[in-house]
């Protein structure tokens, strides 16, 4: 059977239904890959820079003849860990960096074991551009708005099991926002991952209208991408306005059994702008286990910081479309939401 190589658009839409696999090094292919790649490394991190070595100081020649030494080492057990998650006699999509040497001889091995194999026109560094490329696409978004407390991620959640479009940029960022938002024992992926991720679900959108919930263009150690952000701030914004006390009361209950060493550290990331005496009432209140008062003096300072992106935000007053609520209810307030007849065009006071 021949190898065929194929252009990003092609090998992405085979990827939905066969395995790819990336053998470039662990260290790569950990700091970023095609998402939901398998990593099967012709070389380690070691053996890559051996051969790397050897190709620049001595010659092409002397660098192959090394890295096929290393390759013949671990055919066998290659195969092996590729009929694992592929089975046998099947489909596999095969890529590098630039589509270069090292996809091409797992694709021979793979080819003469039987398999029916498709490398990726560019490798990775094709993937990439597509990447950045998808940035800068015609997207048009609707932002979910709201102060913190409002309930916006359970609404873009409710608004997706309703069939409409979404973006959970939290989800993908794996980080809830804010200084608190760290999820508990998970890492945030690298921002070239991120945006790896980002390009994939818009996608596979395509260019409708899609919701996404506003943000700061950080998210915890991770930047929104430029494109994307610029087309966030002049989308129209529909706000959720949940009253203050709704609002303190759910993140309370959301965050109030949380690590306290960990929510002093939060205050204390924010205390320049948070001021030295709110600082010390938060922290206080949080040493007396009154973790409500505590959240009370955090939930009045970033009231003030998202009124002051509003006024940032490029004609929002004429974009903005508020819904008042009374409490947090999410199926109750998502119906409204999408009841776009219902909506009240009118400035935030």
């Amino acid at each position: 059977m021949a190898i065929e190589k194929l252009n990003i658009e092609d090998f992405l839409s085979l990827s939905k239904s066969q395995p790819v696999v990336d053998v470039r090094s662990p260290g790569e292919y950990l700091h970023a890959h095609i998402p939901g790649a398998h990593n099967l490394p012709l070389f380690s991190n070691e053996e890559r820079k051996i051969v790397g070595t050897l190709y620049k100081q001595q010659s092409r020649e002397t660098a192959i003849k090394t890295g096929l030494d290393i390759f013949g080492q671990k055919m066998s057990k290659m195969v092996e860990e590729v009929e694992s998650f592929a089975g046998k006699g099947k489909i596999i999509l095969i890529h590098c960096w630039r589509g270069g040497m090292r996809s091409a001889g797992v694709a021979w091995l793979m080819d003469l074991y039987g398999y029916r194999v498709y490398t990726l026109n560019g490798g990775y560094k094709k993937f990439r551009h597509y990447v950045l490329e998808t940035f800068t696409q015609p997207l048009h978004f609707k932002i979910l708005g709201g102060f913190t407390g409002s309930g916006k991620t359970r609404v873009l959640k409710e608004l997706k099991k309703q069939d409409e479009s979404i973006i959970d940029l939290e989800d993908i960022a794996q980080h809830k926002g804010s200084a608190f938002g760290a999820l508990e024992g998970i890492s945030q992926p690298s921002q070239e991952m991120f945006e790896n991720r980002l390009a994939i679900e818009f996608r596979k959108l395509g260019t409708g209208n899609t919701w996404i919930e506003d943000e700061s263009q950080r998210i915890g150690l991770l930047n929104i991408p430029q494109e994307i952000w610029k087309k966030m701030r002049v989308s129209p914004l529909y706000f959720l306005e949940i009253p203050f006390e709704e609002r303190l009361t759910h993140i309370t209950e959301e965050y109030g059994n949380g690590d306290k060493e960990k929510i002093a550290n939060g205050i204390l990331r924010i205390q320049k702008r948070l001021g030295g005496l709110e600082t010390k009432n938060a922290i206080r209140f949080l040493q007396e286990d009154n973790v409500k008062e505590c959240f009370r003096v955090l939930l009045r300072y970033y009231d003030k910081c998202y009124l002051n992106g509003l006024d940032n935000r490029q004609c929002y007053k004429e974009q903005l479309q508020k819904l008042a609520f009374e409490k947090i209810d999410v199926f109750a307030n998502t119906r409204k939401l999408m009841n776009l007849n219902a909506l009240i065009n009118e400035p935030i006071k």
